[in-house]
């Protein structure tokens, strides 16, 4: 339906010889000049409301630098290479939270289940982004979400500190680490924690890295 609505609008931006991107009825206008783009937002509003009768979402519409808007997830970098938008980084780590929140009462197997599920399908939709140093960092977040959430499964102590010596940890390092008094979170990035959660620990049990499917993806 977008489509069918605003074919005229591509038609009259061609006409008036701008560059543009739309997809439905996002669409981002490039101009060279904030001044340029405060005349063109005024005049594509007024065609839009106009001329087609439909309604301009004015609290998502603006002018600025391409760098600080956002299309389809994406913006654009320096160079005209494309990255990730920030709010698309935000929206990933809240679904993340959400699959990995202590108190689901799911298991640790069920929730790498999810994880794969959801995060295959969104590194493939940015597989065209500049953005490993980003998978990279949320890589690292999410193991120590699993951290957090495999140790509050332990419970108590006496269970961690087995847990960590069954999986490698010297005996004396896996009572450290399980008797750190320092919250989860500041527990699961303590070293006998990542010793015996280390990155190939989590490859062993499937988990999807990021980085390295970015990798196989843009291969």
């Amino acid at each position: 339906m977008a489509n069918l609505l605003l074919d005229d609008l591509d038609k009259e931006l061609e006409r008036r010889g701008h560059t543009f991107c739309r997809y439905a009825d996002d669409c981002n206008i490039y101009v060279q000049s904030q001044a340029a783009g405060g005349r063109v937002l005024v005049g594509v509003t007024r065609f839009l409301e106009q001329k087609l009768k439909l309604r301009v979402n004015r609290d998502k519409s603006a002018v600025a630098p391409v760098t600080e808007r956002k299309f389809l997830g994406h913006r654009l970098l320096s160079g005209g290479r494309l990255g990730i938008a920030p709010q698309s980084l935000e929206r990933a780590r809240g679904r993340v939270r959400q699959i990995t929140r202590r108190s689901r009462g799911v298991s640790f197997a069920d929730v790498i289940g999810e994880l794969n599920a959801f995060l295959s399908g969104w590194v493939a939709y940015f597989r065209h982004a500049a953005c490993k140093g980003h998978l990279h960092e949320m890589d690292e977040w999410i193991r120590r979400k699993l951290r957090c959430l495999r140790l509050k499964q332990c419970k108590r102590t006496k269970t961690i500190a087995g847990f960590l010596h069954r999986l490698g940890v010297p005996k004396g390092r896996a009572w450290i680490g399980a008797s750190t008094g320092k919250g989860w979170w500041r527990c699961a990035d303590t070293p006998p924690v990542h010793e015996g959660m280390s990155v190939a620990w989590f490859t062993a049990l499937g988990l999807v890295s990021l980085t390295e499917r970015y990798v196989l993806l843009n291969g």
